[in-house]
């Protein structure tokens, strides 16, 4: 197979990251920025990295994709909030057999895309990482980095592992990027969740890392009532997830550096939080569902105060 050109659509804390990776294994990469475009097109794009720093003195960046090439594969980094601009960005580097791939949290993305690009073969990806953008074309890497790739397929029906999706599998492997594929997307993306919607909720909620998160019983114990009550979400949509993934994550969570959540962070900045995708859908299918859902439906509930009187203030005071 031909070597694959990549596109990265949000070159932030993910998107920088990744594809950042990507180029130093050699691959050819394509990247869209907003505010980062000068410094990035003159002094390169940085990460600063558990697994070992690096520097690409020299990127392909863009401002718009009306100057971008065609891609095979067109990598999606930016924040759900922001797909409503996806309709007008892809087109201009889309082929008929390009793949979007998407690196978001939540729930609902793929149908979404899938409708405005009916014949485009859409795959949704998870990250398993710690990483945040800490100055213009500079990310930093704080701890993990495991990929979990999906074909995305009409009602999340689980299906074998398309070869398309194994030559990139094996592109991220190539840039030492830990890398998996499931057959059951739908099932990955509520496996993600029982970490999400704890950590990324309370951390705005209760203002808090996710070390203070663990380290006061009470916040720890409210997680955990958290964590379960996701994996009887995903019981209720047909998925189910061992009660022993609870421990599991919580464990893991315990042996993580101390991190400032996306969603923290995106509150701090006053930017939207993705409520939509990682709130509002899992908890989409009814008020039945709501009620056995309380604690989630509850910490929602919180965040949609806290986002609207956040941006309310950082539009009064411009």
């Amino acid at each position: 197979m031909p070597n694959l050109r990549y596109a990265v659509i949000g070159t932030g804390a993910i998107g920088g990251f990744y594809g950042g990776k990507l180029q130093h294994s050699g691959q050819d990469v394509h990247f869209l920025l907003h505010s980062d475009y000068e410094y990035v097109q003159q002094h390169g794009l940085r990460v600063d990295s558990v697994d070992g720093d690096f520097h690409l003195p020299q990127v392909w960046a863009y401002k718009n994709t009306k100057d971008m090439p065609l891609c095979d594969v067109v990598i999606v980094a930016l924040k759900t909030t922001q797909n409503h601009l996806l309709e007008t960005l892809l087109p201009p580097i889309l082929k008929p057999n390009s793949i979007i791939l998407l690196l978001q949290n939540g729930l609902g993305v793929e149908p979404k895309l899938q409708a405005l690009f009916p014949t485009q073969t859409i795959i949704g990806g998870l990250c398993f990482i710690c990483s945040n953008k800490i100055a213009p074309g500079h990310i930093h890497h704080l701890d993990y980095g495991a990929v979990l790739l999906g074909q995305y397929t009409e009602n999340y029906e689980p299906q074998e592992i398309p070869d398309s999706l194994k030559q990139i599998s094996k592109d991220f492997q190539q840039a030492d990027i830990a890398i998996d594929l499931t057959d059951d997307l739908l099932f990955a993306r509520w496996k993600k969740l029982v970490w999400n919607i704890p950590f990324n909720g309370l951390s705005v909620v209760l203002n808090a890392t996710t070390d203070q998160l663990m380290n006061i019983p009470q916040s720890y114990e409210l997680a955990k009532t958290l964590m379960l009550e996701v994996l009887q979400g995903a019981k209720i949509h047909g998925r189910e997830l061992p009660v022993s993934l609870v421990q599991e994550m919580l464990d893991n969570t315990a042996k993580m550096k101390p991190y400032r959540t996306s969603m923290k962070i995106d509150y701090d900045e006053q930017r939207p939080l993705e409520l939509e995708a990682m709130f509002a859908q899992p908890l989409a299918s009814g008020q039945s569902n709501k009620e056995k859902l309380p604690c989630i439906d509850t910490l929602y509930k919180q965040l949609c105060f806290l986002n609207e009187t956040n941006l309310t203030e950082q539009r009064t005071n411009g």
